[in-house]
């Protein structure tokens, strides 16, 4: 049975009544367009023909995809991904597909994110025999209105890192994500209360990278919708409060070759091999405009700040977590490294492609990476990390654009189309949050300058 037929079941199987067709923007918001599933045989060859040629779409709607002289586009779906949806109802049930973009010529769409980091990907197949594989975290804050202010919204708890009820107020919260998670496929391997009040991590198995960020979109909608029918909202903000730590998406990563892990060598340093130490060397080479992609937002910089356990510092360890990358003590199959400062606001194919081009130009360069750095950065002075060449990431949205635009291997992995549309995205944001009247300053200056 092909696969067409194989999804034909599953709809029949599931009493499916809605397919939507999702895909996401540059930017990583989610889109999609339901179709409704026709009754008797001649539905029946319908939905068969659009599972196989794809269904057509307004691409001038979408921010940075076509201006409207050339709007028709086409969604492909990818059948692997066909999957009934937890939250909605299970009679006239809705499923949703996962689809790259093509224009109506038949070719992949260049500004389609999904389509970009499977060329890349390819690449890596096509040059190394190589796969790439990606174990993200994504934290998230549960939020109600706050009861004296209800036009303010604070934690959902008062629980901590690692927290049990009462002082943890979510566990049966987390219980139904975990439930519609593995109703959509994900091996979950924890879940638990995080060090902030309100703030949760629910981990999913290590995948290849593609099925990885494919469940990362869809991740974040299951939490999301879940909340909703708590009463709660759950947001992946970076940095929703002052003076609490932030939203990260710490990236675990690993590249094989040949059908094998390439990143231990029982005889090289500290069991690394020459793969994983270029790789990482790679990272930290790109890492100030990598951060445009990863942490792409205003907010995002309010997080990267030091203190707050903000992975900051460009620099790499073996177990100490203040650096901006981590190799996690595990050595064999396991062996990979932990790039830490993502964060969920990003779109994780375009995140998932800058990290690998910048690991992958370490590997073609042979770069060295300096020796890690295991004391605690957080604690040392400027003039220590000056010494020991530890400098920091950009300090906010502007900066780390500026570091996009001089580098050459990123903007050429993500494509003149991503780049261009994200670029002028991002630079608006980063203007109306420069020329933007807070009420920090009012508070500050308006009663007394």
């Amino acid at each position: 049975m092909d696969l067409v037929e194989k999804a034909l079941d599953y709809i029949k199987t599931n009493d499916v009544k809605f397919i939507r067709f999702q895909f996401v923007d540059i930017l990583g918001a989610p889109k999609n367009v339901a179709y409704p599933v026709k009754p008797g045989e001649k539905g029946l060859d319908e939905l068969r023909e659009i599972l196989t040629e794809g269904i057509y779409f307004d691409g001038s709607s979408i921010r940075g995809f076509v201006p409207i002289e050339y709007s028709d586009m086409l969604l492909k779906p990818d059948l692997s991904t066909l999957s009934v949806l937890p939250w909605r109802p299970t009679e006239k049930s809705v499923a949703r597909v996962i689809c790259d973009v093509y224009t109506p010529e038949g070719k992949p769409f260049e500004g389609d994110p999904r389509s970009c980091l499977k060329k890349i990907m390819d690449q890596l197949k096509e040059d190394l025999n190589g796969e790439y594989f990606v174990g993200p975290e994504p934290e998230f804050f549960l939020v109600k209105p706050d009861p004296h202010n209800p036009h303010r919204m604070i934690p959902a708890d008062i629980g901590g890192y690692f927290d049990m009820e009462p002082l943890d107020d979510a566990p049966d919260i987390r219980r139904d994500i975990v439930l519609a998670l593995e109703n959509l496929g994900f091996h979950v391997e924890a879940s638990h209360h995080e060090v902030a009040p309100g703030q949760h991590e629910v981990d999913f198995k290590f995948d290849n990278a593609l099925k990885t960020a494919d469940s990362v979109v869809t991740f974040k909608t299951t939490i999301k919708m879940i909340a909703k029918k708590y009463g709660l909202i759950a947001t992946f903000m970076p940095k929703p409060f002052y003076g609490m730590n932030g939203n990260g998406m710490h990236c675990h990563q690993s590249v094989w070759l040949d059908g094998k892990p390439s990143f231990y060598d029982e005889n090289g340093p500290y069991q690394l091999s020459e793969t994983c130490l270029s790789y990482i060397a790679g990272i930290l080479e790109h890492a100030k405009a990598i951060v445009a992609i990863t942490n792409p937002t205003v907010n995002s910089y309010k997080r990267l700040v030091p203190g707050y356990e903000a992975p900051v510092n460009i620099a790499w360890a073996n177990k100490n977590r203040s650096a901006i990358i981590r190799v996690p003590a595990i050595r064999g199959k396991g062996t990979r490294i932990e790039f830490r400062a993502p964060d969920p606001s990003c779109n994780p194919y375009l995140a998932f492609t800058v990290m690998l081009a910048a690991g992958l130009d370490g590997i073609k360069k042979k770069l060295t990476p300096p020796e890690p750095v295991e004391k605690n950065i957080f604690t040392m002075s400027e003039k220590e990390k000056k010494e020991l060449g530890i400098e920091s990431v950009p300090s906010n949205l502007k900066e780390a654009l500026d570091e996009l635009e001089n580098d050459t291997v990123l903007k050429k992995a993500l494509g003149d189309h991503i780049y261009e549309n994200f670029m002028e995205l991002k630079t608006a944001e980063w203007d109306s949050f420069r020329t933007a009247v807070t009420d920090w300053e009012t508070n500050m200056y308006l009663g007394t300058l």
